[in-house]
């Protein structure tokens, strides 16, 4: 339900009070001086909007519904990984990749901070598998890929309709959000069960924690969404 806003307007004593901010100045007519004008109807409808969501979930750890993510500690010690589970560490870098350049995309272009806010701590997600890849002596396929491109075609054909669906609307982004925290949540259970690398685990483990965080954060703004 939108909320209903309500600017009320008088003129007393030379000072112009508009939705409450108190705006100095003559007010006179015959002269050249004009008042400071206040907020707009759309400037406190979007103030309003962000002061719900810094109570209810803009991207503020304290509220818990940001997606935000705590440092990692210390990695685990190295295991042993099987041609397939390399191929998996492969593709979980794939994805935080899309999620990353996915979530910065639609930052630039819709008005809600928990883009912003997830796609610092995918920044951080990517870091951690990069580390992987590394001590497995596993070829990076994100290293010197420039924003929104992908070496498997299937994660760039995702990225690509992703990317599409959301430039249509806020919902339709916060929705493409829901779908790739979704799809991760059910790759990285997958890709735990039968892994025996503790590095390994613990990276998936926290992966899979933060996407939890991540889908109750875009869950939580469309929700606000569709109330409005």
């Amino acid at each position: 339900m939108k909320r209903d806003i309500r600017i009320a307007t008088a003129v007393t004593a030379g000072v112009l009070v508009i939705g409450g901010v108190l705006t100095g100045g003559a007010v006179a007519a015959g002269t050249d001086s004009t008042p400071t004008p206040g907020p707009t109807v759309r400037q406190q409808m979007m103030t309003g909007r962000q002061h719900h969501a810094e109570r209810h979930g803009d991207g503020t750890y304290d509220v818990r519904r940001d997606g935000s993510c705590t440092g990692y500690t210390a990695l685990a010690s190295q295991g042993t990984l099987t041609v397939a589970q390399k191929a998996t560490l492969v593709g979980m870098a794939e994805e935080e990749k899309l999620a990353h350049d996915l979530y910065t995309a639609f930052a630039e272009g819709h008005d809600a901070r928990v883009f912003e806010r997830i796609a610092s701590a995918e920044t951080r997600h990517l870091t951690a598998v990069r580390t992987l890849l590394d001590r497995y002596d596993v070829t990076d396929p994100t290293a010197d890929k420039p924003t929104g491109e992908f070496t498997d075609p299937a994660v760039q054909a995702t990225y690509d309709r992703l990317l599409k669906q959301g430039e249509d609307s806020l919902s339709a982004a916060l929705a493409a959000g829901r779908t790739v925290e979704t799809d991760d949540i059910a790759a990285l259970t997958e890709a735990v069960s039968g892994l025996t690398a503790p590095d390994a685990r613990q990276v998936y483990t926290n992966l899979l924690a933060a996407s939890e965080r991540h889908l109750a954060a875009f869950e939580h703004w469309l929700a606000v969404e569709r109330a409005e």
